[in-house]
């Protein structure tokens, strides 16, 4: 949990659920957002590959990135202990929706 503290690591990892990424893209896009230098991110990037968040592979001289599932199955995991307290209040939020669209359509109907 300690590497998704870090938000350049976060999206990092938003970027790469889009698909593949090269390198040069990944650090295009953090050096945009955070101002962080290519050595930077590259350690980023090798900091979710070493715990399971990031795979590599090599095509010619470029290095391409997509996000391991396996590590973030991990951090479903844990995060299912909590899930219970969101999902409690999304029901309800589609409950109160769902009463709205009825008093919504009694009243065009009406």
């Amino acid at each position: 949990m300690d590497v998704l503290g870090d938000p350049v690591r976060r999206r990092i990892l938003e970027l790469l659920a889009d698909g593949e990424l090269s390198s040069g893209a990944v650090v295009e896009h953090i050096r945009a957002e955070f101002g962080i230098s290519q050595p930077g991110v590259s350690q980023h990037l090798r900091v979710l590959r070493e715990n399971g968040l990031a795979t590599v592979r090599a095509e010619g001289t470029r290095r391409l990135y997509s996000v391991d599932a396996t590590g973030l199955r991990e951090v479903d995991g844990w995060l299912a202990t909590f899930r219970h307290v969101w999902e409690q209040r999304l029901d309800a939020l589609g409950t109160e929706i769902a009463r709205g669209k009825r008093a919504r359509r009694r009243e065009e109907d009406g």
